[in-house]
């Protein structure tokens, strides 16, 4: 059953940024988490045993190809080195982030998105009064195809900020074209076989992450868990604060930093076209105490006309299909997700 809605007065109460929430002194009771999270909520977890994967290699060698393979198949997600952008770069994406977030409330205000709207800034979405909400202040873009960019999001400060957007957002497409035909090699199938499925005018969207000091971390979560509805997911992880975790085996692992690496994790609408050989993985983020810390999300969508399934060549009489098919993927993990909380993919079993 769909929750009901918020009055005005608490829409605009659940709706403060959490910046502004720490300002005031309040942590609304909308922020205790209550779902059961198969452990506490602290980054004291044992490290992600994560393998590191050189992009540069993916076209010539063997052993790099397996090692994606077993990556993907084991816990959906790996560290990406020689990926085309240098260490310097990557620190500045960090650097507009971290001055964006950190400018005045009436600068950041201009990008406020609207009402049930996810682009522009905010805090996490507010669509019901019984939703726990995620610890966490973001600005959410759309990058491509072109022509569906709202720059009136886009922030004009800091002054490089756009710039260093267009040129990151370049440099993201081309990676996710490389790691996708590399998937299907790894699985001896012809480079396209995944790509076809994602579509030349696929969807690119970034999500910009504040994780501001939690006073009550062991009540508080910075994002719940929840597995990606994209095709693929490229994070810039914060060069020092850890945070982020995955479940694996019934447990949960807090995900290394290595500060020049990408972290990449597929999403559900890649476990489909792979039958279930690459699973997406469920994750999630806790808050720190004493230390903000900031991400960048890029998530790589087919366009929801498109029609994903599993791809001919990964099902037989031994293994069946394991997914129907599916188009508007996004608007069944919304619904699942959002509103049902549950995993959306379960929708789309066979």
């Amino acid at each position: 059953m769909a929750e009901e809605p918020l009055s005005a007065a608490k829409l605009e109460l659940a709706s403060k940024t959490v910046q502004q929430l720490i300002i005031d002194g309040k942590l609304p009771e909308r922020y205790f988490y209550k779902g059961s999270d198969k452990g506490t909520l602290d980054a004291s977890f044992p490290l992600l045993d994560l393998l590191i994967v050189d992009v540069s290699l993916l076209d010539t060698s063997r052993d790099e190809l397996q090692k994606l393979k077993s990556a993907l198949s084991s816990c959906g997600c790996f560290l990406a080195i020689n990926h085309g952008m240098k260490a310097e770069y990557l620190d500045k994406v960090r650097g507009i982030t971290k001055k964006f977030f950190a400018f005045p409330k009436e600068v950041k205000q201009k990008y406020t998105r609207e009402v049930h709207s996810i682009e522009g800034y905010g805090n996490d979405m507010v669509l019901s009064e019984h939703r726990t909400l995620d610890w966490l202040d973001r600005l959410y873009l759309t990058l491509s195809p072109k022509d569906k960019r709202k720059l009136e999001y886009w922030p004009e400060f800091p002054q490089d900020f756009r710039e260093t957007l267009e040129y990151y957002t370049k440099k993201v497409e081309g990676l996710i074209e490389i790691l996708l035909k590399a998937m299907a090699r790894s699985l001896e199938l012809e480079d396209n076989s995944f790509l076809i499925q994602y579509g030349d005018e696929a969807i690119m969207t970034s999500r910009f992450n504040l994780y501001p000091p939690c006073p009550k971390p062991d009540r508080v979560i910075g994002c719940k868990p929840h597995a990606d509805g994209s095709a693929i997911t490229i994070l810039l992880q914060d060069k020092e604060v850890e945070g982020l975790q995955f479940l694996k085996d019934d447990q949960w692992f807090t995900a290394p930093i290595v500060p020049e690496a990408l972290l990449v994790n597929i999403g559900d609408q890649i476990e489909i076209m792979s039958n279930g050989i690459f699973k997406s993985p469920m994750h999630r983020v806790v808050t720190n105490p004493t230390r903000e810390r900031i991400s960048v999300a890029v998530f790589g969508i087919p366009q929801p006309e498109q029609e994903i399934k599993p791809v001919a060549g990964l099902f037989d009489e031994t293994r069946p299909k394991l997914y129907k098919k599916v188009t508007n993927y996004v608007d069944i993990y919304f619904k699942y997700y959002y509103q049902l909380g549950r995993r959306p993919i379960e929708a789309v079993i066979i």
